[in-house]
C-alpha cells in the first residue's frame, strides 16, 4: 500500500455556504472535485497529533463511493483513527455526538440535507469542528480559499474497506473503525427524556405516525420509537435509508409529507405525526386536525422544556434565526431568559451554547435543538414532544390552543420560489434594499411599514461580525415580512418570503392562517415587485 499525491486544478465554486459545500451529484463526480474539497479541509484545518475523524452521512446516491476516498485521504494525511458509520450512516445530529463523545478533531458530513437525492439530483459534504458544530464563517472562508489554490492531493492507494462490518481494520497506519451508527445517540436520548412516561404513554393506546420520509432516521427511529419505547410495530415507515430517498423529496414539511398530512387531517388520525428529513436534523410536528409549525413547535418546547427530565432546572437561554416568528421571545421574557436573533444557519447557534448562553436553539425552516449537540435535532424534536405529551396529558391542539392563550399567536408561513435565474433573484434583493430607506411611513396593502432595515448580526461571544442576512420590514400592529435568498439548493436561486402577523384577542387565535397573513402578503409583492421581476405569480412551496 502506497501514498500517491496527485497533482490537481482548483475548481471555482468550491465555497462552502450556510451547510457546506452543495452541488449536483454530476458536479462531484468530476474526477478530483470531491478529493480537491476533502483535501482543503485537511490542510486548513487544525489538529492534534493522534487525531480522530468522524465520518458519515445519509446514505444518499453517490455516499459510500466519497466516504472510501474520504477513508483513504484521511490515512494519507496523518489521521490517527477514523470512526464510520456502518453503511457509511450517521445523521447529522448523532455525528454531532460522535465527535464530542470521542473527542474528535472533526468530522465529514455528506449530505445535502432535505434536497432530492439520486444520480441526477444533490449532493453535500460539510466539516464539523470538534464542538461538534458545522464550521463558522472563519474556517469555511479558509477552505475556499485553500480549495482556490489547491495544487495536488493526497491518497492511499487501496481496495475499499467493507463499509457494513462493525469492528476495526488497519490502513496505512490509521485505524478504522465502523460504528453502530444508532447506539451511542439512542444512550444519550436515554439520559435526556423520561422514557418510562413514554412508554407508559404508547402503553396506555397512545397512536403516533413517523414517516422516516426512506432516510437517515429511519433506524433511528425504529431503535429508539419502536424498540426502546414500545411503540407498535409499522409506527415509524418509510423506515430503510434509500440513496434516492424512494423517489421523494426528504423534506419534511406539509407539501412533501403530504401522505402523512393527509393521515392526520382524516377522520382516523393517530394522536400524533412526526417526520424528519433526509440527514435526520430538521421536523414536522402536527398532531390530529392540528398542524404545528416550526416556529411555534420551538416556542411550546421552551415553555414546556421543564417537564423532560434534562431541562427540569430551566433553561439558559433561547435563540432563533431572525426569519424565525418571534413567538419564542415572548416565552424568553416570561421566563426571564435571555433570548438571542441569529442569522440563519446552525453555527451561528454553536458560540451560544457553547458559552453557556442558550440551552434551546430553533430555526422556521423545521430545525429545533439544545445544548446536547451542536446540531439541530428532528428526533429530538419528537421525543421533547412525546415527553412534554406523556407528562401533561394533553393533546396537541390542547397544548397549542393554552400557548397561544398565554403567549398570543404568531401566525406565520414561508413562501418559495424556487429555481430562479440568479440575475432575477438578485434584481429583486438589489431593488428592495435600495428602497429600504425610504419605506418607513409608507402604506402598502392597507398596511404602514413601521421599520425596515439589512439584518446584521455581532456575535455576543466572539464578536464577529455577520452583514448582509435579510430584509426585514415590519408594519403596525406587529405585523412583519422577510425577504432573503436560501443558501441550500443547487438550481438557480430561491428567495424565501416570510410573513408573520400577532394576534393576542382571545377571539383571534384559531383563524385560518391564509386570510391572517393575506394583507401582509400582498405588501411582500407590492414592495418586491417579484412578479414583474422573475414572471412567478405564486410561490412553488408554501409551509
Amino acid at each position: 500500500m502506497t501514498i500517491q499525491t496527485h497533482a490537481t486544478t482548483a475548481f471555482e465554486g468550491q465555497k462552502p455556504g450556510t451547510s457546506g459545500l452543495r452541488k449536483k451529484v454530476r458536479v462531484f463526480q468530476q474526477p478530483g472535485y470531491a478529493e480537491n474539497f476533502i483535501q482543503s479541509v485537511f490542510d486548513v484545518v487544525p489538529r492534534p497529533e493522534a487525531a480522530t475523524l468522524v465520518l458519515g452521512g445519509d446514505g444518499r446516491f453517490y455516499n459510500r463511493t466519497v466516504i472510501q476516498q474520504a477513508i483513504r485521504m484521511a490515512a494519507a494525511n496523518g489521521y490517527a483513527r477514523v470512526l464510520v458509520g456502518q453503511g457509511g450512516i450517521l445523521s447529522t445530529p448523532a455525528a454531532s455526538h460522535v465527535i464530542r463523545k470521542y473527542g474528535a478533531s472533526g468530522g465529514l458530513i455528506l449530505s445535502a440535507s432535505h434536497n432530492p437525492g439520486g444520480p441526477d439530483e444533490d449532493f453535500g459534504l460539510k466539516y464539523n469542528t470538534p464542538n461538534g458544530g458545522p464550521a463558522p464563517e472563519h474556517v469555511t472562508d479558509r477552505i475556499h480559499a485553500e480549495s482556490q489554490r489547491l495544487a495536488s492531493y493526497q491518497i492511499a492507494e487501496t481496495t475499499d474497506l467493507d463499509l457494513d462490518a462493525l469492528g476495526q481494520s488497519a490502513l496505512a497506519g490509521m485505524i478504522v473503525e465502523i460504528v453502530d451508527p444508532v447506539a451511542d445517540y439512542a444512550a444519550l436520548m436515554r439520559q435526556l427524556f423520561d422514557f418510562d412516561a413514554i412508554r407508559a404513554l404508547f402503553a396506555g393506546g397512545f397512536r403516533m405516525r413517523f414517516d422516516a420520509m426512506h432516510a437517515v432516521t429511519g433506524p433511528y427511529a425504529k431503535a429508539i420509537l419502536e424498540g426502546a419505547l414500545d411503540a407498535p410495530q409499522g409506527t415509524v415507515v418509510n423506515a430503510t435509508p434509500l440513496p434516492d430517498f424512494g423517489g421523494g423529496h426528504p423534506d419534511p414539511n406539509p407539501i412533501w409529507a403530504k401522505d402523512l398530512m393527509d393521515l392526520m387531517m382524516g377522520a382516523d388520525a393517530p394522536d400524533f405525526g412526526a417526520a424528519s428529513d433526509g440527514d435526520g436534523d430538521r421536523n414536522l410536528i402536527v398532531g390530529r386536525s392540528c398542524y404545528v409549525t416550526p416556529s411555534d413547535s420551538l416556542a411550546l418546547l421552551a415553555a414546556q422544556a421543564h417537564l423532560a427530565p434534562a431541562y427540569a432546572k430551566g433553561l439558559k437561554g433561547v435563540a432563533r434565526s431572525m426569519p424565525t416568528s418571534a413567538a419564542v421571545d415572548r416565552v424568553a421574557a416570561s421566563l426571564g431568559i435571555p433570548i438571542y436573533e441569529t442569522p440563519t444557519g446552525w453555527k451561528f447557534f454553536g458560540n451560544l451554547l457553547d458559552a453557556g448562553r442558550a440551552t434551546i436553539c430553533g430555526e422556521e425552516s423545521a430545525g429545533t435543538g439544545s445544548d446536547h449537540v451542536r446540531e439541530k435535532d428532528g428526533l429530538w424534536a419528537v421525543l421533547l414532544w412525546l415527553n412534554i405529551l406523556a407528562v401533561s396529558g394533553k393533546s396537541v391542539s390542547e397544548l397549542m390552543r393554552d400557548h397561544w392563550a398565554r403567549y398570543g399567536r404568531n401566525y406565520y408561513s414561508r413562501h418559495d420560489y424556487e429555481g430562479i435565474a440568479k440575475a432575477e433573484a438578485d434584481a429583486v434583493i438589489k431593488n428592495l434594499r435600495m428602497a429600504l430607506p425610504t419605506l418607513v411611513g409608507r402604506a402598502v396593502a392597507g398596511l404602514t411599514v413601521s421599520s425596515a432595515d439589512e439584518f446584521g448580526y455581532e456575535d455576543p461571544v466572539d464578536g464577529s461580525v455577520s452583514t448582509g442576512q435579510g430584509l426585514r420590514i415590519g408594519f403596525d400592529g406587529g405585523q412583519r415580512v422577510v425577504f432573503r435568498l436560501s443558501g441550500t439548493g443547487t438550481d438557480g436561486a430561491t428567495i424565501r418570503i416570510y410573513l408573520e402577523a400577532l394576534r393576542t384577542d382571545p377571539d383571534e387565535l384559531v383563524l385560518d392562517p391564509a386570510d391572517v397573513l393575506r394583507p401582509v402578503a400582498q405588501a411582500a409583492g407590492e414592495l418586491s415587485n417579484l412578479a414583474a421581476l422573475t414572471g412567478r405569480t405564486s410561490p412553488d412551496v408554501i409551509t
